[in-house]
């Protein structure tokens, strides 16, 4: 008998390996919204964009790394997923990605949430996480989600946000009023969020929502709650009332031209619709509060009398809703859009295509960065035409001749701006290289933004005066700009732009005030007042301790004055009577990190004989005397490739290795050309200072930099030169081969003519970097008997 009873546990055994082998096989595939990188609320539109940047880095054909080719196939797969609508759709209700189970996470994926007695017995509908709301699934938040994404999201869309949980009786009457809500609100580009408090505790409590079923909105990192009845209308008119009030500014006959003229006191386009309904339709204020930092809009009810001249002159059509984007011209829209169904689609696209002027006026960084980006790759340049003017009467005409030159530009790396001197002193002293901040004459340059930090290589074109020379000159300069992007021969530091429009936080600030200040008195006349206690008291509390450290403060001060005086005059006969002691600390010089090892007989199989395919060793060729004159200008001009992990920085005494050198260029006599001084008719040897050399240890090849006359006036003062590089530094391309010029002056000058022999140095690494410099290649690198031992 024992023997008949013992293979039942082991069929038991079996039978649960088999149950718990559901859930593996079951198992959730990879997120393609992480692979992707974007949010569940991202459109079709932001998803195909995403792809297409990914699909280019991940390429294995372009791609080197190992994992290049798997990532593309998930890029792949995740795209098919969410391109799709009934994909996605699938994916959001059951968290399935393959379309041959869609229902394979719903039957095993959770089913020891339903290992009770209430619910696996009798199928009950509450607290079953996978019987819930499919709809509920798709909206879903968490914390890190709400912190990282809703937050910073809702300074540009409101947020409507449910409280709910699985056990809450009265979630159930409110669904299908919020099954509604949401279909409407969501096309309308409104974000929709469910927080289960089941789950999301933290979350719940952060938001400060402490009962089911709750409703609240978010917009601008701020949370509102959602008081009334739960209806249709009483939810829209929550989402509305959310909304600043002051977005959307009704336009009349009777004030057209100063809603449309102020677009240059704002540095705004205008944009105006037409509608026949008398209130701002929904879709239009969220565009508006979408777009707030970049157009002002207003809006047209064409069923006013007072609004017939506005249809007569701009032709509208009435039984459509028409939209208008004015710029610097008040008379003639710059573009137009009319549909009977205006889609958020199309009315976004409409918006960024005409975010800016034609000419705008740089009055913040913000603007000056979006204007002119920083430049990521050789092929994606971007330049800007920058007009540096005054706002007096009196450069009208020039600053009108600037705009009509620009409305005719159509190359899209070429990017149109002006600045008023007055306003943006700093920058414009830098730009045209004034030292005292006197009023210049208008003037155009070119410059391009190389780093965040502020660098940029610039050229001062002409001075503008608008006439058809001007115009010749600098349609001129942009199209050698095209060819050859070296003639920017200036460089310097721009500090940040002053926010011109700072004046206007103090209204903002009253606005934004009273905004609130109506919301706590919302709050207060629904809310629970045993809610508000705890509120209450930390006010109060707050309030006592504030009244408290000011009268403690009031009493102390008399007693403080009279310890303070004393030292006072102590601090200021110590100051008078030790100069040497006075406050002249400053901030230290910023090191240079750049690693420079000298080219010896030790390091040099590691450094070039040895070095590892697609490694470079860029070598400066020196001497003694000015060892350290140049190996501080290296530093400086090689700082920001020092990022790249397959350059190598050493230096090479010639004065011992001389014998090294000569063997070297012997190797490539034919492609060097060497150029010889001659003084007095003598012939000399060679002087390799300030030569460097790139050196490709494994395909045995080198590039050569020689220095070059930069056209400095050798006469002038050492500390010119170096005081004078917050106002940018000649430069010029190192493809010229002009030999530098002798001098046989004092051994100043001649310390100055060693510290510009490097000039050009950061120019030539560009090229390396590009691949676009000559190659000359050797049989072989020379060997180690060249290189004597140091001494």
């Amino acid at each position: 008998m024992a023997g008949s009873w013992m293979p039942l546990p082991l069929a038991a055994v079996v039978v649960l390996s088999v149950l718990l082998a559901g859930p593996t096989y079951a198992g959730p595939e990879a997120d393609p919204y992480k692979i992707l990188g974007v949010t569940r609320s991202a459109s079709q539109a932001e998803i195909k964009k995403v792809y297409k940047r990914l699909a280019k880095e991940w390429h294995p054909d372009k791609n080197k790394n190992p994992d290049a080719e798997d990532m593309f196939i998930k890029i792949t797969k995740s795209y098919e997923i969410l391109s799709n609508e009934e994909k996605r759709a699938n994916y959001d209700r059951y968290g399935q990605t393959d379309d041959t189970q869609p229902y394979s996470s719903g039957h095993y994926g959770h089913r020891p949430d339903n290992f009770y007695f209430d619910e696996s017995f009798f199928n009950f509908p509450f607290n079953n996480k996978n019987n819930r709301d499919f709809a509920d699934s798709k909206y879903t938040l968490h914390f890190n989600q709400y912190v990282n994404d809703v937050v910073p999201d809702s300074f540009k869309r409101p947020y409507l946000i449910k409280i709910t949980s699985d056990w809450c009786f009265s979630c159930i009457h409110i669904e299908p009023v919020w099954k509604d809500v949401v279909q409407e609100m969501e096309t309308l580009g409104v974000g929709i969020g469910v927080v289960d408090v089941g789950y999301e505790r933290r979350l719940a409590n952060h938001l400060g929502a402490h009962r089911t079923p709750s409703i609240l909105g978010v917009i601008n990192g701020k949370v509102t709650f959602f008081h009334y009845a739960v209806a249709k209308v009483h939810l829209r008119q929550f989402v509305e009332d959310l909304l600043p009030q002051r977005l959307v500014e009704k336009v009349t006959d009777r004030n057209d031209l100063q809603f449309l003229n102020s677009w240059h006191e704002l540095n705004k386009p205008h944009v105006l619709l037409f509608d026949q309904v008398p209130v701002v339709p929904l879709l239009y204020k969220l565009t508006a509060f979408a777009y707030k930092d970049y157009l002002q809009f207003g809006y047209v009810d064409q069923g006013l009398s007072e609004t017939t001249n506005l249809l007569k002159q701009f032709n509208i059509n009435t039984y459509a809703p028409t939209m208008l984007v004015f710029k610097e011209s008040i008379d003639k829209p710059a573009d137009i859009i009319q549909a009977k169904g205006m889609k958020k689609q199309i009315i976004d696209e409409f918006m960024s295509n005409n975010k800016f002027l034609l000419v705008p006026r740089l009055v913040n960084q913000k603007l000056f960065d979006e204007l002119c980006p920083i430049k990521q790759f050789h092929r994606r340049r971007k330049y800007c035409v920058l007009l540096i003017t005054g706002d007096e009467e009196s450069f009208s005409f020039g600053n009108q001749a600037f705009l009509s030159f620009a409305s005719t530009n159509n190359k899209e790396v070429v990017r149109f701006a002006y600045v008023y001197q007055r306003l943006q002193q700093p920058v414009c002293d830098i730009l045209m290289q004034n030292k005292d901040s006197t009023p210049s004459p208008p003037q155009v340059v070119i410059l391009e933004r190389r780093n965040a930090a502020g660098k940029v290589f610039y050229k001062p074109v002409t001075v503008w005066n608008g006439t058809e020379e001007d115009k010749q000159r600098l349609g001129e300069e942009l199209e050698r700009l095209q060819k050859d992007p070296s003639i920017l021969s200036y460089d310097a530091m721009l500090p940040e732009l002053n926010n011109e429009f700072a004046s206007m936080f103090v209204i903002r600030w009253i606005y934004a005030s009273y905004d609130y200040l109506s919301e706590v008195i919302d709050d207060i006349l629904h809310n629970n007042w045993r809610e508000m206690m705890p509120l209450l008291s930390l006010i109060f509390s707050a309030l006592f301790i504030l009244f408290g450290t000011v009268v403690i403060q009031a009493f102390s001060d008399s007693s403080e004055d009279k310890q303070t005086k004393p030292k006072a005059k102590e601090g200021t006969k110590a100051e008078n009577g030790s100069p040497g002691t006075g406050s002249t600390s400053s901030r230290p010089p910023k090191k240079n990190f750049v690693e420079v090892t000298e080219l010896t007989d030790i390091t040099y199989t590691s450094n070039l004989v040895k070095l590892r395919p697609g490694h470079m060793n860029v070598v400066l060729v020196l001497t003694d005397a000015s060892k350290n004159i140049l190996l501080s200008k290296f530093a400086k001009e090689v700082y920001s490739f020092t990022g790249t992990l397959t350059l190598h920085f050493s230096f090479l005494n010639i004065d011992k290795h001389s014998e090294w050198m000569n063997t070297l260029l012997e190797y490539a006599q034919d492609a060097m050309q060497i150029d010889t001084d001659e003084d007095d008719g003598s012939n000399h040897k060679v002087d390799y200072t300030g030569y460097v050399l790139a050196l490709n240890g494994h395909k045995k090849y080198l590039c050569l930099f020689k220095p070059v006359y930069t056209g400095e006036d050798l006469d002038s003062k050492s500390s010119e030169d170096e005081g004078g590089t917050s106002g940018g530094r000649s430069r010029s391309s190192s493809r010229d081969d002009h030999p530098p010029r002798k001098s046989n002056r004092s051994r100043s000058i001649s310390t100055l003519q060693i510290h510009h022999k490097l000039d050009r140095l950061g120019l030539w690494m560009e090229r390396l970097m590009e691949g676009t410099l000559p190659r000359h290649y050797i049989p072989a690198w020379p060997g180690l008997d060249k290189i004597t031992p140091n001494k």
